[in-house]
């Protein structure tokens, strides 16, 4: 299968940004929730719970998209347990290691987080890349689902709330915050233009794939410059909760390489779509 089905009960009839309607008053009860009751920020509970939910919902994708492949049963089974297996094993020792304080800055003489960012970034992202087994199944798989699945990142808002609450400074929470919040926010928006199956669309797709790439860039840039380790450059005055200490380092050692992956993904997938297409046209006129 080298393209979607899509039914006109599929294919959305509205305008795209109406998806906006239901996920801009979920973010802002989602802010009010946790500005309200800073303790559940504290106790982790809710990166336990979103976190769950994610991996939850990339389980169960990854097998429908299987489904929708040529493989075997076999075949399918061996891929996804290939996929999941380490990706549940790199979630449990990043928690273990964050829970265990493991991850702070001050634990070893050189910090473990830089090397939790980008250790699976250069692992994972040659193999995504590469894999014929990966291709076949984004060829297979909906484009939506890898562009919706990140609707997760209007949970950033928190970064925000640290910020009211004076326990972030602004230079790192506000576009740190706001990125998040946008690249969740349009998650859904671009997931409804893409799945029209336009050049539009694509685009839309591309463009938001590009803003999230970008977002948990200036992110890392920023946390790295004014964190205390050999790469700060900025020394902040004034309570600072720390993006090394359990729950927040959860966010760049764990999150966001996942969501650069799942970015990685989503562009090859897009590419390879353009390229059937472009084919298929050139075949039909040909």
């Amino acid at each position: 299968m080298t393209t979607d089905v899509v039914s006109s009960a599929v294919v959305p009839s509205h305008p795209a940004w109406r998806s906006l309607l239901w996920t801009v008053p979920f973010t802002v009860l989602w802010t009010w929730v946790i500005y309200s009751l800073p303790v559940l920020l504290e106790s982790g509970l809710p990166a336990l719970a979103v976190r769950l939910m994610v991996h939850a919902l990339m389980a169960l994708g990854l097998w429908l998209g299987l489904e929708r492949t040529d493989l075997t049963q076999g075949q399918r089974r061996t891929t996804w347990l290939a996929v999941m297996v380490p990706f549940t094993l790199w979630a449990a020792v990043v928690w273990t290691a964050a829970i265990n304080g493991v991850l702070r800055a001050s634990a070893f003489s050189l910090p473990l987080l830089p090397l939790a960012i980008f250790l699976p970034l250069i692992i994972c992202i040659p193999l995504l890349l590469l894999s014929k087994r990966m291709g076949q199944l984004l060829d297979a798989m909906p484009t939506s689902w890898l562009v919706a699945l990140q609707l997760y990142r209007v949970l950033g808002s928190q970064w925000l709330v640290y910020w009211l609450l004076g326990l972030l400074p602004g230079l790192w929470a506000l576009p740190a915050g706001i990125g998040d919040v946008l690249t969740g926010l349009f998650a859904v928006t671009a997931a409804v233009a893409v799945a029209t199956g336009t050049a539009e669309g694509r685009k839309a797709a591309i463009v938001w794939n590009i803003f999230g790439i970008a977002d948990v860039a200036v992110a890392i840039a920023l946390g790295m410059i004014i964190s205390p380790g050999p790469f700060q450059l900025i020394v902040l005055n004034g309570l600072n909760v720390g993006l090394d200490g359990y729950p927040n380092v959860l966010t760049p050692a764990f999150v966001v390489p996942g969501s650069i992956l799942l970015h990685v993904l989503s562009l090859r997938q897009l590419r390879r779509r353009s390229r059937t297409e472009a084919w298929g046209r050139e075949t039909r006129t040909s």
